[in-house]
Parts: structure tokens; sequence; C-alpha cells
């Protein structure tokens, strides 16, 4: 299969192009577009075999549920058995929006889509692009990450054809994403409502919206937790993760740059090649290995949106390990350091 590749300008894309690539979905093809958090891989949410082909393609173990887009607040009527009132106040604040909500789901909506569960994950991206594709394709978009599962999620159609370029019928290029990470997932099926994955739209926000929320244990664990049953992607499996091993260095930034300067040490002698994560106050205090900055620790937004991005430009410089330092959780920073552990394996190091 050959990968179409259409440029178009976030802002205002060109209708035909997104037409040809909305024609894809409607016959059942499979399409990467941009959203504001990273590239999504697109294909009809209510047909059952274009969304099994979507597994198919990416890898993805089948018990993983995708999110699915909708461009109009009415498709979530279709879609989920009940809209609770709290939805709404939601949905008018924050939709269009790096924001994934949780309802018990429609009859309408094939066992693929949503794994097999009872409930299902929608939301309004907030761009031109995604939103026209949506539109024009006339049906909810069921979208994963536009990448191979497992490996850090996409934010420019280049990292796109890296992974899956002669396996899916086109992408939308509207160039890097804005948020870098992926949406946050909070579940309305449970009082207090509990966020499942953290994302663009940071917990603080959400608790000052909503009073009564809660963080699931799987959004700060250390370690893998066993379960069953997931109702969020991001959640059971190893995700985000380089060909490269990652180890994450945590605690306070003088004692993380100590330790982490020891952990280069270590690892050079062994004869392998390191690479640093490193930020902009901490960058210089490396030597004899590829350093790579996040970006200022007082701006995590930057921080967010460069991870993906350098993660695999690791790989693709030949590393065999990176020692990435923690960031403050706070914000959007509880989303980095939740992707960091998870691409770590929960390989974590605590700096004292």
């Amino acid at each position: 299969m050959k990968t179409l590749v259409l440029k178009v300008d976030p802002q205002e894309p060109d209708i035909e192009k997104v037409r040809l690539s909305a024609d894809f979905i409607k016959k059942g093809g499979l399409v990467a577009f941009p959203t504001e958090t990273v590239y999504g891989l697109g294909a009809d949410a209510l047909n059952g075999e274009a969304v099994l082909s979507l597994f198919r393609v990416k890898r993805r173990p089948l018990d993983n549920p995708p999110i699915v887009h909708i461009c109009d607040v009415k498709d979530v009527y279709r879609l989920a058995e009940m809209v609770p009132f709290r939805a709404k106040a939601l949905m008018e604040r924050f939709w269009p929006g790096p924001l994934t909500l949780i309802f018990k789901r429609s009859e309408v909506v094939p066992d693929v889509t949503v794994a097999g569960l009872d409930t299902i994950a929608v939301r309004m991206p907030r761009h031109n692009v995604a939103l026209a594709l949506i539109r024009e394709s006339g049906c909810p978009i069921a979208a994963p990450s536009a990448n191979l599962a497992g490996k850090p999620s996409p934010t420019s159609a280049e990292h796109v054809l890296d992974d899956l370029g002669g396996r899916i019928d086109a992408i939308l290029d509207a160039g890097p994403t804005v948020v870098g990470v992926e949406s946050t997932v909070l579940d309305l099926t449970v009082d207090p409502p509990q966020v499942l994955r953290p994302g663009g739209t940071p917990f603080e926000v959400l608790r000052e919206a909503l009073g009564g929320v809660e963080l699931n244990p799987a959004v700060t664990a250390e370690k893998a937790l066993w379960m069953e049953k997931v109702r969020s992607p991001g959640v059971k499996y190893k995700h985000y993760a380089p060909d490269a091993e990652v180890v994450v260095v945590e605690g306070e930034v003088n004692a993380v740059v100590a330790k982490a300067s020891e952990l280069v040490k270590f690892y050079r002698e062994e004869g392998r090649k390191v690479g640093v994560l490193a930020t902009d106050e901490t960058a210089t205090c490396y030597g004899g290995c590829v350093v790579k900055s996040l970006g200022s620790r007082r701006d995590l937004a930057v921080v967010a949106r460069n991870l993906f991005r350098l993660l695999r430009e690791f790989d693709l410089e030949g590393v065999d390990v990176i020692v990435a330092e923690g960031v403050p959780a706070e914000g959007l920073g509880l989303a980095v350091m939740n992707r960091l552990r998870k691409a770590s394996g929960y390989h974590i190091v605590k700096a004292r």
C-alpha cells in the first residue's frame, strides 16, 4: 500500500484534501490526522471491520479501547446510553479540547470499538483539520495515536510515516501538534469522577471545575499494576517507549543531576551509548553523552510538547540507554511523569 501524504494548513485546511481523506474513512480505510495533542489514526467508529483493521495495523491489543472523536456534541447522545448533568457542564467548558469523557455506551457502538466494555471514551478535538475530517466523513472516528503500539506517540506526520508508512491509506499533515501529550481521560461512570490518564487538561483544572475528582492509582503508580479490564488507553500496557532503555531519575533537582551523572558514568563504562533527557536548567551539567533538553522546568507546557519528539530523536541517534530527569508532577508535568514512568517500564531511580 502507498500512503498518501496530504499537506494542509492547520487553520484552514484544503477541503478537497480533507474530502479525499474522508472518502477513505467512508470505505473502511485508515487515515492519520492531527489533533491538538498527538496525531491520531482514524477509522469509522461504527464500522467494526474498519476498527479491527486499525488494531491490526497498529499491532494494538484488542482489549485496549480507542477514543472516539466527534465534531458535534449531539453525537454524544447517540454514542452514550446516558449523559450525566455534570458531563454537560464539562463539555461546555472544555470541548473542543484535550479532555476525553467516559460514558456508558449505547447499543449503536460495535463491541470492537469499545474493546468489549460497557463504556465508551469520547472527545471533541481542538483542531480544525480533525474537526473537518470528522464532519466530512459523516461518522464518529475511532482514533488511538497513529504509531505502532508501545512506541512514543507521534507529534508530527514524519513520526507517523516512520511507524505506519505503507500500512495506512493517508496522512493529513498539518505540521507539529501543540500540546504534545494525549488528552486527559475522565471516567464519569464512577462517583466521584476519576482521572484514568492525565493529559492535556490538568488535574488541578478539573478539580476546580468539579470539586470532587480523584486520580486513579495507575496515574501515579511507581510499578505496573495488574488490571483485568481497562476503561482507558494508556493504562494497561507498556506505552510511549523508544527502542532505547529508559531510566527515570526523580527527586530534588541537584540530587537528580548528581544521580543522573553517576548513571551516565556507569553506563558509559559498560560501553553503552548514553542519552540524557535534561532540562534547560541542567543540560550543561552532563558530558560525554547525547544531551537533549525538554525545555525549562518553569514551562511544563513546553516540556510536554517536546517529550515524544525527543524520545524518538534519541533512537535516531542510536542511543542504547536514556537517563531521563524527572520534572514536577503538577499541571502538565503530571502527564509527562506518567509517560516517562511508563516508557521506562517503571525503571525509576530515586535521587536523595
